[in-house]
């Protein structure tokens, strides 16, 4: 059984709270087994708290689920730009999957909305990981 990691950015909880509904039915799917979750303010907020999770022996990969919407200047895209890369960083330094489970930028609540199944497409993306490199 895989054990996951989960990291949810309260930031846009009326998205994110889908979001991890839709990844714990992923997981229950997947026979994977959610082992811990860190709520965290917002998706930029998440490497330290994925990177903490990473460290651990018990768990096989970290989901970080986040909805980032577009406002009136390019933050939304630093923000996931800075968010992408520091997630990769996580994966590549402790050598363990860490899926992007975030949406946008450069989409508005709405949108957001639309795109809830990013939590389950995680999750699959995250198990499928363990997979592939056991």
């Amino acid at each position: 059984m895989v054990s996951l990691g989960l990291v949810v950015a309260r930031f846009n909880s009326s998205v994110t709270e889908q979001m991890e509904e839709a990844a714990r039915d992923a997981a229950a799917e997947r026979d994977a087994e959610v082992a811990e979750t860190i709520q965290v303010p917002g998706a930029y907020d998440s490497p330290l708290a994925a990177d903490r999770l990473a460290r651990r022996d018990d768990i096989d990969a970290v989901v970080v689920i986040g909805a980032i919407v577009t406002g009136d200047t390019d933050h939304d895209r630093v923000i996931a730009d800075a968010t992408a890369k520091s997630l990769t960083e996580v994966s590549l330094d402790r050598d363990k999957p860490v899926s992007f489970g975030v949406s946008g930028p450069g989409m508005s609540g709405a949108e957001a909305r639309e795109r809830v199944s990013k939590g389950a497409e995680a999750v699959y993306a995250a198990t499928d990981m363990v997979e592939a490199l056991a």
